[in-house]
């Protein structure tokens, strides 16, 4: 065989060594840069963000319930803000006043994104979309969820009653009844506040089935129930931090406004163009990253108000304004005169820096503590009867123009 034939023959042998080799090495390559590559649902939850997630609760490819999960995974603190569907905004992208609901479409969650994310000023992380019928089928999977139901439910047609009082395990099918159905008599209020109360039991069971669900069998069943834009193991990954949420200290936060008539339909506006939501998700999110030593065990603060001024109503509107904020207010009347220039907040939780976290929501600076009334020389107390033993009183003065104190 001549040397020619000999070196072509040896060549031709060492190709396949060469290709497996190329291959391994290739290989090697690509597996060290998926192990090295960070893993981003970690990075979300050791990081010091809250994270803000949508869920919407689909009915007939509408939105039934829209809620903001904001959890913050270093202290496991939540709060849930409820964004109701006849909420009227100028929708950007058509430059027209609407409902919210108007720019959702299922195939599409963008674009209503979008628009939840201009009204609270927040970045949302993820989102969820479920189908009522998908709901029911993940409440039957977790074994139904537990509601307090404090007035029997009768069917209003030939009485029969669907839910009896008291604590009730409602299964896929109740559950799909319980979050839909409307009663002739019952307000939009109290339909909201029930379904509210529903997800937040739904989050619980979750939290308490969070190993049930992780089972990999479970866990392909209960992923295929969502629409969403991350993938299985990221979905996982967050139901399985959501299940550190403290469901019972969960508050939930409702935009509300007044309601006006649009084309022919009652619409809500947000208070002051929507910048009073805006404050109060943003007092949300840093009540949610404040140390548990700075919590007071979850206190909420009560609260007193009088009008002091001749403005009819200026109370009222107010307690509406601090309930917002998560305040229990649960007094609201007139002071005994209606000529106070400036508004007071007379403190008697024993927490000067709450009194004036208090007091900044209308950028009040003029506050008295009650171990030191008596140094007061410009306000008459003899005449002035509080009505409560509140942690607050807020006595309302001219100075207030119904969102701020201005000096």
């Amino acid at each position: 065989m001549s040397k020619l034939k000999l070196g072509k023959l040896k060549i031709d042998s060492g190709i396949p060594l060469l290709v497996i080799i190329l291959i391994l090495l290739l290989g090697g390559i690509i597996l060290a840069i998926f192990s090295f590559r960070p893993d981003p649902m970690r990075d979300f939850f050791s990081g010091e963000s809250v994270i803000n997630t949508l869920f919407v609760i689909e009915h007939n490819d509408y939105p039934l319930s829209t809620y903001v999960l904001m959890f913050y995974p270093p202290t496991g603190r939540a709060a849930l803000i409820d964004i109701p569907g006849d909420l009227g905004l100028i929708i950007q992208r058509i430059n027209r006043v609407d409902r919210i609901d108007s720019v959702y479409d299922p195939r599409r969650i963008a674009n209503f994104e979008s628009e939840i994310e201009n009204l609270l000023d927040l970045e949302i992380s993820f989102y969820f979309v479920i189908t009522l019928e998908n709901f029911g089928r993940i409440v039957d999977l977790i074994e139904g969820v537990e509601v307090f139901i404090p007035t029997q439910v009768s069917e209003y047609r030939d009485g029969h009653i669907i839910f009896p009082s008291g604590i009730n395990i409602l299964d896929g099918d109740k559950a799909v009844t319980y979050v839909s159905y409307e009663l002739p008599d019952e307000n939009a209020e109290l339909i909201s506040f029930r379904r509210q109360r529903f997800f937040i039991g739904f989050l619980k069971r979750l939290g308490e089935q969070s190993d049930f669900v992780q089972n990999s069998q479970v866990a392909k069943v209960f992923r295929s129930q969502f629409r969403t834009g991350i993938n299985q193991r990221s979905q996982m990954r967050l139901f399985r931090e959501f299940a550190n949420i403290d469901a019972d200290r969960l508050s939930i936060q409702s935009v509300t406004g007044n309601v006006r008539e649009v084309s022919g339909q009652p619409l809500i506006f947000p208070h002051w163009d929507g910048n009073l939501v805006r404050e109060i998700v943003r007092q949300t999110s840093l009540g949610l990253t404040l140390p548990a030593e700075n919590m007071l065990g979850d206190r909420v603060f009560t609260v007193e108000i009088l009008n002091g001024t001749t403005v009819a109503g200026l109370a009222a509107r107010t307690a509406e304004l601090f309930r917002g904020f998560g305040y229990d207010v649960i007094s609201v009347g007139n002071a005994d005169r209606n000529d106070h220039e400036r508004t007071l907040i007379v403190d008697r939780s024993g927490y000067e820096n709450m009194a004036r976290a208090f007091g900044e929501i209308i950028r009040c600076r003029n506050y008295q503590f009650e171990n030191s009334l008596h140094e007061m020389q410009d306000f008459d107390f003899a005449n002035t009867r509080f009505e409560s033993r509140s942690d607050f009183t807020l006595i309302l003065g001219r100075d207030f123009n119904g969102r701020f104190v201005i000096e």
